[in-house]
């Protein structure tokens, strides 16, 4: 009886990683991903603020804008912690509830972005092949709708993955790969069968990444066929131009995404450095870059950013 209260004790802590041989620079490594943590913060409560304090980004493409930058901020902070945790020396100890939930919202908030990429695409899929139903399609009630059923699609199918986790035996090692919970590596440690979690992973992960990147195909399949019955080669220039930002975005996540998955499945030999370094990028890349990209090639957001450095110049310009 002794021992098996230990054995619950002992699994009930998870011990987090961070980079492995290189320990005592982890102060010194902290500090660019403190930049980069802090760049991601700051860009999207800049873009927040800009498309709340301005009514003439009161439109469907600013409400998305919006979502993603929420979802970022979603995806950077449940990271942050537990990663400055680990290369601050403090502790490297994570409770298994903890952990459980900080990989609920890490996995919700991934695929919540790539749902929200998705409406991005039909967003620039109606305004630009229904330009005078733009505004009657994509109304505020159905926005605020598709933002719900993004966040509900993305949540519910993790809670079957993470609910199995509290009756899983972890009998081998308590070491995670990474600094902070990921899925794939806790049910590495458990000695149950985890074949259910494995099968049904893969299978949330095609579905749901599938259908959105197919959905985002499709829609620009149809963007591109109405782009190119336009005359003038400035309009069609005009018309790709404002998917720029959206297919940037696209990359971003998608790219380090399958990236991330084809290291866990199919390279799990290979350097613990591979899995850990594609696991930032994965998690830090979208939230950083994002922000950037929309800032840079929209010209709304690029004129809200200009006037919260130099709000005096700006005024004083468009008097």
């Amino acid at each position: 009886m002794e021992t098996a209260n230990s054995s619950n004790i002992l699994s009930s802590t998870f011990y987090l990683t961070g980079i492995p041989g290189y320990e005592e620079f982890h102060h010194w490594i902290s500090i660019p991903f403190c930049l980069l943590y802090l760049l991601g913060i700051v860009g999207n409560s800049t873009i927040l603020h800009i498309v709340w304090t301005d009514p003439r980004l009161h439109e469907p493409m600013y409400y998305f804008l919006a979502m993603l930058s929420l979802t970022d901020m979603g995806m950077s902070l449940h990271t942050m912690i537990s990663l400055f945790r680990v290369l601050w020396s403090i502790s490297r100890e994570i409770q298994f509830n903890t952990c459980v939930v900080q990989m609920f919202f890490i996995h919700t908030f991934s695929f919540t972005e790539s749902s929200v990429l998705l409406a991005m695409a039909l967003d620039r899929y109606v305004a630009i092949c229904h330009p005078l139903q733009y505004a009657t399609i994509l109304t505020p009630t159905l926005i605020t709708k598709i933002g719900i059923a993004a966040l509900l699609r993305s949540a519910l199918p993790v809670i079957p993955n993470v609910a199995r986790l509290a009756f899983f035996p972890f009998c081998h090692s308590h070491t995670l790969s990474h600094s902070y919970c990921l899925h794939q590596d806790v049910i590495c440690l458990s000695c149950a069968d985890t074949k259910f979690n494995v099968i049904y992973g893969l299978v949330r992960i095609t579905l749901l990444w599938g259908m959105d990147s197919l959905g985002i195909f499709v829609s620009y399949v149809f963007i591109l066929h109405s782009v190119l019955k336009i005359s003038s080669q400035e309009g069609r220039f005009k018309a790709l131009n404002t998917c720029a930002s959206h297919i940037c975005a696209v990359l971003i996540l998608y790219v380090p995404m399958i990236g991330l998955s084809i290291a866990h499945r199919f390279a799990k030999h290979s350097s613990l450095l591979i899995h850990i370094f594609m696991a930032h990028i994965y998690l830090l890349v979208p939230p950083v870059l994002n922000p950037v990209i929309y800032s840079v090639k929209t010209k709304q957001i690029r004129q809200g950013v200009l006037c919260l450095l130099f709000p005096l110049k700006i005024s004083s310009s468009v008097m």
